[in-house]
């Protein structure tokens, strides 16, 4: 059954943005409340009437970013839109994918439908069509600066439109007109202010932000479930994760972990009790709770912001109508910058930087005989020599996590002025959320790869607690499906194709959703 998502520009959340983004056309359809076509229809009227009366208007009736002050004649106002559009589509680089573009034109879409960017209900619609038709603008990655919001990449989205630019249609890449054309659409000619409400905002970085951040809180939880995996095969205590412990440092998110991690290992027979030869952990075991708390807190401010940003108006000029008296306004401001959106996009990179840094440290204390108190074979293999093992997967975390360091660096406090000096700070937003993007891939990585050391540790672990031992109440059934398709590595053997397999199952959320279930299940 096809699910439908309404639009009113206030009410889109996470959630409805990740259906779209990832189902498939036939799968959604996504349509414009009444209230919403009213409000956006009262906005067109406006535009009309400012353009009826002479009025100059920033980007209606007068050029644009250094050309503000160039007033356009009235016969001329209908190219102005279609050159905004030709001149800003200058993106470089691969393009989107296809869930990023869906959740670009949805967001678009939902930023449009509040009314007060002056564009008709039937451009608004058709860009909705093709949403629901599949039809997904071909959009470049690299272009924009964060303001006045991402000029570039949604010119290349908005081309389309005007039958101009390329589009994914049925798996092929076809000219802009040809896929309107088999999706039975016709394209729009622009009319006063839409080129410049479709390509002036934040939406670029908003749909990055919102499918990363999702992915970092799935990615979240999925470390966490790594983590414990590796604290029994390392023969752990879980004394460090004693409520009692947390309250005195009441962090919330802290608190959480220690409590998901308790659920986690919860009747494992692979931890220790007390030891006095052997009283704490090292800290990559010890303080899981402090530094995996501290990203998820990140991840939390993330999501916050994001929130508020789905329902937000950020293009420039923004048009106010008064209830009582019809009176017009036309405000220019900043709502494009992206501030707020990059310096949370830095977070989330530098949090997720450190996600992958804890988890390769845990990675090298399973293969390091001398770190693990020979808990462990050196290198996760019995003919150490002979068998190189794991060593060289510890290398290929070790330099993602590499990567990610100098990602980690943050774009928001970098700025180049643009347009003569007029644009003279910019957030340089989507270049952080890129940068995140990319961190999040090296970190499902490593995590995927500290999974499938964990679940070579434990079988060392087995041959001392012997068959019948049972790992914890949640990591016993990672363990579980970890081993349904990769086997215990008896000797060296080419590992990419299970490498892959683990980085799929990380990827597609399966060792968080299983791991839920048995907890559960199991009460």
């Amino acid at each position: 059954m096809r699910q439908t998502i309404f639009l009113d520009g206030r009410g889109l959340n996470f959630e409805e943005v990740l259906v779209v983004a990832y189902s498939k056309p036939a799968e959604t359809e996504v349509r414009l409340t009444p209230t919403a076509l009213e409000k956006v229809q009262r906005a067109a009227d406006a535009v009309q009437k400012l353009l009826d009366d002479g009025v100059v208007a920033y980007g209606i009736t007068t050029g644009f970013g250094a050309f503000k002050d160039r007033v356009i004649p009235r016969e001329q106002v209908e190219q102005l839109q279609r050159n905004i559009l030709v001149s800003h589509a200058v993106g470089v680089g691969e393009p989107f994918d296809m869930p990023t573009v869906r959740a670009i034109m949805l967001i678009r879409a939902n930023t449009l439908a509040m009314g007060h960017s002056g564009i008709r209900p039937q451009t608004l619609q058709l860009l909705l069509d093709m949403l629901n038709q599949g039809v997904h603008p071909v959009i470049p990655e690299k272009g924009s600066l964060g303001a006045s919001g991402d000029l570039a990449p949604l010119a290349h989205m908005a081309l389309v439109l005007i039958g101009e630019g390329e589009a994914e249609y049925q798996g092929e890449i076809l000219p802009g007109a040809e896929a309107l054309k088999r999706a039975g659409l016709s394209p729009v000619t622009l009319a006063a202010k839409e080129g410049l409400a479709l390509t002036n905002g934040t939406t670029i970085m908003t749909a990055l932000g919102v499918l990363e951040t999702a992915r970092a809180e799935r990615l979240m939880q999925t470390a966490d479930i790594a983590a414990c995996l590796s604290l029994e095969a390392l023969n752990g205590t879980p004394q460090a994760f004693d409520e009692r412990i947390h309250a005195l440092r009441p962090f919330p998110r802290q608190q959480e972990c220690a409590s998901y991690l308790r659920q986690l290992i919860a009747d494992s027979d692979f931890t220790r009790g007390y030891d006095p030869k052997n009283i704490q952990d090292a800290y990559t075991l010890r303080c899981i709770p402090q530094v995996h708390g501290a990203v998820r807190d990140a991840i939390a401010y993330c999501r916050w912001a994001f929130e508020i940003e789905l329902n937000a108006v950020t293009d420039n000029p923004l048009i106010f109508i008064d209830e009582e008296s019809g009176a017009i306004d036309v405000l220019s401001g900043g709502n494009f910058h992206g501030e707020p959106l990059a310096i949370a996009m830095d977070y989330l990179g530098l949090a997720m930087s450190e996600l992958g840094n804890i988890s390769e440290r845990r990675i090298m204390r399973l293969i390091d005989e001398a770190s693990n108190a020979e808990t462990l074979p050196a290198f996760l293999t019995r003919e150490g020599g002979l068998n190189s093992g794991f060593m060289i997967v510890q290398y290929t975390a070790a330099a993602m996590a590499t990567e990610s360091k100098v990602l980690a660096h943050p774009a928001s406090v970098d700025s180049i002025p643009t347009s003569a000096n007029v644009e003279d700070h910019v957030s340089m937003g989507a270049t952080a959320a890129l940068k995140a993007r990319r961190i999040n891939d090296n970190v499902e990585r490593i995590i995927a790869l500290e999974l499938m050391a964990a679940a070579q540790g434990v079988e060392f672990r087995r041959d001392i607690h012997g068959a019948e031992a049972q790992l914890g109440r949640g990591t016993r059934h990672a363990y579980q499906l970890i081993r349904r398709h990769v086997p215990f590595i008896e000797r060296d053997t080419v590992l990419y194709g299970y490498i892959r397999t683990m980085i799929q199952l990380v990827a597609e959320g399966a060792i968080v959703e299983v791991v839920n279930q048995g907890i559960t299940t199991q009460g």
